[in-house]
C-alpha cells in the first residue's frame, strides 16, 4: 500500500536549526564561506555567484532533489512555506517593520480573495501614497501571502508605498486563465478602491515576481486596454516566453534553485496540459503586438536565472515599443532570491534597493533607462 503523505503546517525541527545557521552565516564573509564548505567561487556566463548563495546551494545539494511541486501540488506548497518561514524566522530574525498589516478581501473572477494591506512608517505625511498591488511567484502553483510578506514589508518600507498582496487562485486546482482573471479583477478593485485604502487613485501600480511578474505585466495590459491602465509596474525575474530557447535555460537549467525541469512542471499545470496556450500573449507577454500600451516598468533579474533571459528581452521589447523601462540585472543572484532577505546580505540590499528604485520611478514616471 502506498504512503499517504499530507502538508505539513509547521518548518521541521532540521529546517529551523538550518534558518539559525544561514542567519549566523550570513554574516560571515563570503571568501571564508567558500573555505568553509571547500569550494572555489561559482562563475558561469562570466558572472560570479554570491558566495552566501553558494553556501546555500551546497547544503540543498545534500538532500533529495524534488521538484518544487513534487510529489503534489500540495505538499510542494506546504514545503515552500516551511522553508521559507524557518529562514524567515531564524536566529533572531525580526519581519521588517512597517507600520500596519491587514486583512482585507479584494474581488477576484469568480469570487472573494484574501489580501494583505501594508502601509509605510511615515504615511502620514503630506498626500496620499502610491498603492503596489502585488501577486505572489511560486510558478502558478505554489506561494501565498505568508511566503511573500517580508519582500512585501521591505518594498512598503523602502519605498513608502502602500502594498496589496493578493492571493489569486493556483493552478492546478484552477488552471489558465483563472489566476490570470483573478489578478486583473483584483488590479480593478484596487483602483476603485484606492481612496477607501487611504492611497493615491492615480498612482495604482502593479507588481510581481516569477510567475507573479508574468500575471502582472499581463494585468496591467489588459487594463490598459480598458483605458484604465496602472501608473507603473514592477516585474522582478518575471517568466515572459513559454516557447523560451534563450541561453539562460540551459546555462541554469539546474542546480540554481529553480529548474528547467521546474518550469516545465509549473507550465503543464497551469495550463492544464494544453500546449497550444503557450503561444498566447496571455501565457508570453513578449508576444504581445501591443506592447506600447504598458505602463512604465521596473524590470529585475537575476543574474543565475533560468528566467533572466527571458525577463530581459520583454524588457527589450518594452522599450522598442516605447514604453520607459529600467531594467537591471543582479548579477551574482538566483531566482527566488526575494526570500533570502535574512540570509543573503546582498538578496536584502537588492530588495531595498527595487523599492527606492520603483518609488522614483513612480514619482518621476520613469525614463528610458536600460542598465
Amino acid at each position: 500500500m502506498a504512503e499517504t503523505r499530507t502538508p505539513r503546517d509547521e518548518p521541521s525541527t532540521l529546517e529551523r536549526l538550518e534558518g539559525r545557521l544561514g542567519r549566523v552565516l550570513s554574516q560571515l564573509p563570503g571568501a571564508w564561506l567558500l573555505r568553509l564548505i571547500g569550494e572555489q567561487p561559482t562563475v558561469v556566463d562570466g558572472l560570479t555567484l554570491d558566495p552566501h548563495i553558494q553556501c546555500i546551494l551546497a547544503a540543498r545539494r545534500r538532500k533529495p532533489q524534488l521538484l518544487l511541486c513534487e510529489p503534489t501540488p500540495a505538499i510542494g506548497r506546504a514545503r515552500n512555506r516551511c522553508e521559507i518561514a524557518a529562514a524567515a524566522t531564524s536566529a533572531g530574525a525580526r519581519p521588517t517593520r512597517v507600520r500596519a498589516v491587514n486583512a482585507v478581501t479584494v474581488h477576484g473572477a469568480d469570487g472573494p480573495l484574501a489580501a494583505r494591506h501594508y502601509t509605510a512608517l511615515g504615511a502620514d505625511g503630506a498626500g496620499a501614497p502610491p498603492l503596489l498591488v502585488y501577486f505572489h511567484g511560486g510558478g502558478f502553483v505554489i506561494g501565498d501571502l505568508d511566503t511573500h510578506d517580508d519582500a512585501c514589508r521591505i518594498l512598503c518600507h523602502e519605498s513608502g508605498m502602500q502594498v496589496l498582496s493578493v492571493a489569486y487562485r493556483l493552478a492546478p486546482e484552477h488552471p489558465f486563465p483563472a489566476p490570470l482573471a483573478d489578478c486583473c479583477a483584483a488590479l480593478r478593485w484596487a483602483q476603485d478602491n484606492a481612496v477607501a485604502l487611504g492611497a493615491d487613485p492615480a498612482r495604482v501600480c502593479v507588481g510581481g515576481d516569477s510567475a507573479g511578474g508574468n500575471l502582472a505585466t499581463v494585468a496591467a495590459l489588459t487594463l490598459a486596454r480598458e483605458g484604465r491602465s496602472p501608473a507603473a509596474q514592477l516585474l522582478i525575474s518575471p517568466t515572459t516566453d513559454a516557447n523560451a530557447a534563450y541561453p539562460s535555460r540551459t546555462l541554469f537549467a539546474s542546480g540554481f534553485l529553480l529548474t528547467r525541469d521546474d518550469i516545465d512542471a509549473f507550465l503543464s499545470l497551469y495550463l492544464g496540459g494544453d500546449e497550444a496556450h503557450r503561444d498566447d500573449p496571455r501565457v508570453s507577454p513578449v508576444r504581445a503586438a501591443d506592447l506600447a500600451l504598458s505602463p512604465p516598468a521596473l524590470l529585475i533579474t537575476a543574474g543565475f536565472d533560468p528566467l533572466r533571459d527571458e525577463g530581459e528581452a520583454y524588457g527589450d521589447a518594452l522599450r522598442i515599443a516605447g514604453v520607459a523601462v529600467q531594467v537591471r540585472r543582479e548579477p551574482g543572484l538566483v531566482h527566488g532570491f526575494l526570500h533570502m532577505t535574512t540570509v543573503v546580505p546582498a538578496a536584502r540590499d537588492a530588495v531595498v534597493a527595487m523599492g527606492r528604485q520603483f518609488a522614483a520611478l513612480t514619482d518621476a514616471a520613469g525614463g528610458d533607462t536600460h542598465y
